[in-house]
């Protein structure tokens, strides 16, 4: 039964690997393809490229899985459910505050 275990292991992991290869590939060649004739932007090369996969994945929330979808989708159900109970007033002074909290500097 641990030998099961170990070899699931095991297999993920070439294929996390084989998959970050695959997706930094294809991400360099899409970006060596496009962005320099459209833009006029440098060429990456394959660290550069998984690089930008990365943070692009983090920005974005691809790193989510289905259960952190489910839960953001609830919680911003509840706001919108929330926001329309609002007065113009409470509504007014909800935007007065995130601005201040979030341009503060």
């Amino acid at each position: 039964m641990r030998r099961h275990w170990i070899m699931k292991g095991v297999m993920f992991g070439v294929f996390a690997v084989l998959a970050a290869f695959l997706f930094g590939y294809v991400a360099m060649s899409l970006w060596n393809w496009l962005m320099p004739a459209i833009f006029g932007l440098k060429t990456l090369d394959y660290w550069q490229a998984l690089g930008l996969l990365v943070l692009s994945w983090i920005f974005f929330g691809r790193f989510r899985g289905g259960h952190w979808h489910r839960h953001g989708h609830h919680w911003r159900h509840r706001l919108a459910e929330r926001w329309m109970r609002m007065s113009p007033e409470e509504r007014e002074a909800f935007r007065r505050d995130m601005q201040d909290h979030w341009h503060h500097g």
